[in-house]
């Protein structure tokens, strides 16, 4: 049960470090990788599995 609450919380801020990353880039930045600004948060989600 430890482990499981341990590996969500991993999970939750690896999410949020990819998304703050993420969100600081311009969108010029993220043009240039492919990604739109509305793509953030699942990019994150999928990061973060």
């Amino acid at each position: 049960m430890f482990g499981t609450i341990v590996k969500k919380y991993s999970s939750f801020v690896k999410y949020q470090q990819t998304y703050r990353e993420l969100s600081r880039l311009s969108n010029r930045e993220l043009n240039d990788l492919g990604i739109g600004r509305g793509d953030i948060a699942n990019l994150a989600r999928k990061a973060s599995r």
